[in-house]
């Protein structure tokens, strides 16, 4: 899977059900771009267009049952891969990380706010 595809997943579990062009612009790809991939990932099983109850003339791109264990199991490799390394760090070095946490967090937030100001 690619990483747009992975990326448009994660995404999709994040924020819920969205339109194809506000998928492009959050992934940073064009509309027919992102129109070719929804439908693959359509074909795939991950996701599926649904109408707008508020708007009957907009589609929706929500993820299936499928779409949401792969965005998981996905999630899940991470964080056993990381688990695995932090096991090889030293004593010391687990305690700068411990310390590096609160500031890592932050970026984090500040990233997760210039991402939602650019989808605005």
């Amino acid at each position: 899977m690619s990483l747009t595809s992975a990326a448009t997943l994660a995404t999709l579990d994040k924020t819920g059900p969205r339109r194809i062009t506000d998928l492009a612009v959050a992934e940073g790809v064009t509309q027919p771009a992102m129109t070719v991939l929804v439908r693959v990932m359509e074909e795939s099983g991950l996701v599926e267009r649904k109408g707008d109850p508020s708007d009957k003339r907009v589609t929706l791109v929500c993820l299936t049952e499928a779409g949401a264990s792969y965005v998981r199991t996905r999630r899940q490799a991470g964080v056993d891969a990381y688990a695995r390394l932090v096991d090889e760090l030293t004593g010391d070095e687990v305690e700068a990380l411990t310390a590096a946490l609160p500031a890592l967090l932050h970026l984090a937030e500040l990233e997760s706010y210039a991402r939602e100001e650019s989808d605005r």
